[in-house]
């Protein structure tokens, strides 16, 4: 400009984590170019941001800018879902999907492939591997769990069954429904297991399965098996046993004795650093139950921890409608507390004074086997709502990735709701503990913007989407760390009980598409564009019920991974994907 024709010296930064550049910093002429060559290492993670070169020659400087998009070497080769909505976390969000475009999905060339026939009602997100050796061929396996106690390995691309193995010990059933009808006509597999490919030998997936034996006995057992072959691992199962200290409903002399025919296993399992995390709810509020949280390591299956949430009262179960306990990248766990006793004395330190934690929003801390809530948030009316059943233990946690503030700060945050109709976000490092006169400690709390909720919310692009109860999906933008108070879009159609859990599918920041399913009869799996929340595919659309997958299963969740969708059903898993 006006003639400039000297040396200028160029820096670059804002450098997403894992990547550089080469050269990072280099002088040029007036004039003249320069080749900048950028390599993302396979640790870095799925992001995007914005690259700020600035120019300076003496006194005179300029910027210029450019976005960048990190995605996965996964985007080229294949994608694992092996956990319940996909990560930790539990953003519900597979970005490595290439595949599936918001172009490509449309009714002419995108429908149901096949569905699984099994033995037993699926309540259980499937998982699936990519390119998992077995018998010596390499498969892209479906894996999916059934109230009948049954584990399925499926090959997802031709629908050939790899393996099947039952939990049943010889003489033993299902358990019957408990005189309860949440899980029925039986209870087995419930909640969706987790798979630890690097596992043992060829890797396992982790499950829990209840029976009942010939002597009216009932049964939980931990189970790891080879993913391969179906087979149990040496030591597997294990049988779920805890005690704990406390004078709560059921207890005997100053202890809490874990009896298994109280509960179910209904909440995701969490497998995180080498530990899995189970926790446990009622067959329909029958007492005398508490709230159990228990830890097993992944290798020896033996029990590393136990924590009783109402020790020294009744009920605080952890259910969330089958939605996963989250965690972060520090160890620690997060779930929401169903309806049940909280202390509102509370110590010098803000804890109940007995320790009972009913319908919180808890983070849970593991040190040297021992598992201890670290901090907590319960709202101001939280007594009555228990009373009311109006409490948040239906809804799921979100652990959501780093935000910024307003003021540039770092937050980190985590999101969830339930019966009442109240958004919660709270500041992990400091969630707000208990007040009876407000909920002004809380970092954020949103009221009637979303029905009741059972389910859980998904996370896309700096956005919360929840799906509540006859309420529409509604996507909230987080803007300085902060959610928006009134949806930025929502869909043209209403969701019944319980709602529906989105799952995402993007390439990176692109290509988003919000994966729904509706517990109708029949059930509909609707698809649509994650920015602006128009309907891309919806299962009624192909003529002749070309896409009809049976009726609907409350709690599913669909699963996404390389081109093909999953939903369980009541009798099978539908695999939707591009028609050929």
């Amino acid at each position: 400009m006006n003639g400039f024709s000297g040396t200028i010296s160029v820096t670059i930064t804002g450098m997403p984590s894992g990547v550089t550049a080469s050269p990072s910093s280099f002088p040029i002429t007036a004039g003249g170019s320069q080749t900048v060559s950028f390599l993302a290492a396979g640790t870095a993670p799925v992001s995007s941001s914005t690259l700020d070169f600035q120019g300076v020659s003496g006194l005179a400087s300029h910027n210029t800018f450019t976005p960048i998009l990190v995605t996965s070497t996964a985007v080229l080769t294949g994608t694992d879902f092996v956990t319940y909505h996909f990560d930790i976390g539990r953003t519900g969000l597979n970005p490595y999907e290439i595949k599936l475009t918001p172009a490509s999905v449309k009714s002419a060339n995108f429908g149901l492939i096949r569905i699984f026939a099994l033995d037993g009602k699926v309540d259980a997100q499937p998982l699936y591997v990519w390119q998992m050796t077995i018998g010596g061929h390499p498969h892209n396996v479906l894996y999916a769990a059934t109230e009948h106690d049954t584990v399925y390995a499926f090959d997802a691309d031709t629908g050939s069954q790899l393996w099947k193995t039952s939990l049943l010990a010889s003489g033993e059933s299902t358990s019957d429904d408990r005189g309860c009808s949440q899980i029925s006509p039986e209870i087995g597999i419930t909640s969706t297991p987790v798979i630890d490919r690097h596992a043992g030998p060829n890797g396992a997936i982790f499950v829990v399965g209840m029976t009942l034996d010939g002597s009216g006995r009932y049964h939980q057992r931990l189970h790891a098996l080879d993913v391969t072959t179906g087979r149990e691992w040496a030591g597997s199962p294990v049988e779920i046993r805890a005690t704990y200290p406390g004078t709560g409903d059921g207890s005997t002399n100053g202890k809490l004795s874990f009896d298994p025919g109280l509960y179910a296993e209904r909440a995701a399992l969490l497998l995180m650093n080498g530990t899995i995390y189970l926790g446990w709810t009622s067959h329909c509020d029958q007492g005398p139950y508490t709230g159990w949280l228990m830890a097993y390591n992944e290798t020896t299956l033996s029990q590393t921890g136990v924590l009783n949430l109402t020790p020294n009262g009744n009920e605080g179960s952890i259910w969330m409608s089958g939605a996963g306990l989250a965690g972060d990248s520090n160890g620690n766990i997060y779930f929401l507390d169903a309806n049940g006793t909280f202390d509102t004395t509370v110590n010098a330190n803000g804890f109940p004074s007995k320790g009972d934690f009913g319908n919180g929003f808890l983070k849970v801390a593991s040190s040297h086997g021992v598992l201890s809530v670290a901090d907590y948030f319960e709202p101001q009316d939280t007594v009555s709502l228990s009373n009311n059943d109006t409490d948040l233990g239906s809804g799921g946690v979100i652990v959501l990735p780093d935000q910024v503030d307003g003021a540039g700060k770092t937050r980190h945050l985590a999101v969830g709701a339930g019966k009442n109709q109240a958004i919660y976000l709270v500041d992990r490092d400091k969630m707000g503990k208990f007040n009876a006169s407000n909920n002004s400690a809380i970092y954020q709390e949103i009221d009637g913007a979303i029905g009741g909720v059972w389910s859980m919310p998904a996370y896309f692009n700096h956005t919360v989407y929840y799906g509540a109860v006859d309420d529409t999906i509604k996507a909230f933008p987080l803007t300085n760390a902060k959610l928006a108070t009134s949806p930025s879009a929502q869909t043209a159609n209403t969701f019944q009980y319980p709602g529906s859990t989105p799952s995402i599918s993007a390439t990176g920041a692109a290509n988003g598409i919000l994966w729904a399913v509706e517990n109708s009869s029949p059930a509909v799996l609707h698809a649509y564009d994650a920015m602006t929340l128009h309907e891309l595919y919806n299962s009624r659309q192909a003529a002749n019920g070309r896409d009809r997958f049976g009726n609907g299963n409350k709690f599913i969740t669909p699963a996404i991974a390389d081109g093909h969708v999953f939903v369980g059903t009541p009798s099978g898993v539908a695999e939707f994907g591009l028609l050929k």
